[in-house]
């Protein structure tokens, strides 16, 4: 993980670099809010930590700046101004936490690993394509070779779970226990029946399939 760290204060600033360190963090370190601002929008980085009180340009206005960029990863403000506005105030131009100094190491590491923990959860992708099949996981809109794929939910709870375990082999007890949600009789053939009629809207009218049967085992799709 890599953190994007903007404080003007050397000592506070080698403080936190070296606490970073031995946490096992990668760390990209700039003075000033100008410097900050470069650095953030060239640099990948996982998270930030952002002085308000910068040279050349404030902390609010880099946070401002970042947003605009479309730059998602958190930002936690540390700074020496606690009031009630600035706190606001850094929340509302675009930061996820605000951190009075002087602070604890113990808290700001804590801190960090929340704000991670919730960022990668947040960063699930919202389609998932194979080839030239696509699935919206918002909308519930399936798509192939550009082509719209109307399913009914039950066959769509199926494509989505095969398209979720790409290149996975996914038995018939794992489908039931993923798709339907219940244990079954083995001898039903509810996982065959609609595993035909999703192959024929998702396979049959294009040159490739996707779905396939591992004989005795049960499907990939791949």
């Amino acid at each position: 993980m890599k953190i994007l760290v903007i404080e003007d204060d050397k000592k506070t600033a080698d403080f936190l670099l070296k606490a970073l360190k031995e946490a096992g963090y990668t760390t990209i370190y700039a003075a000033d809010g100008l410097n900050g601002l470069g650095l953030a929008q060239t640099e990948p980085f996982d998270l930030g930590i952002i002085d308000i009180m910068l040279p050349l340009v404030d902390g609010f206005t880099v946070i401002s700046k970042i947003r605009e960029a479309k730059i998602n990863a958190p930002l936690i403000i540390l700074s020496a101004r606690n009031s009630l506005e600035d706190k606001v105030k850094g929340l509302h131009s675009g930061g996820d936490l605000y951190l009075s100094k002087p602070f604890s190491v113990t808290e700001l590491l804590a801190n960090i690993q929340a704000q991670l923990r919730r960022s990668s959860m947040s960063s699930e992708p919202t389609t998932l394509s194979v080839a030239d099949l696509c699935v919206d996981l918002l909308t519930r809109k399936v798509t192939r070779a550009g082509q719209q794929i109307d399913l009914p939910p039950r066959e769509y709870d199926l494509l989505e779970y095969l398209v979720r375990n790409t290149g996975r082999v996914v038995t018939k007890t794992m489908i039931m226990e993923h798709v339907w949600e219940y244990n079954f009789d083995p001898q039903t053939n509810i996982v065959e029946t609609r595993m035909y009629k999703l192959r024929e809207k998702i396979d049959r009218p294009f040159d490739r399939e996707l779905i396939h049967t591992v004989r005795g085992i049960g499907y990939v799709l791949e």
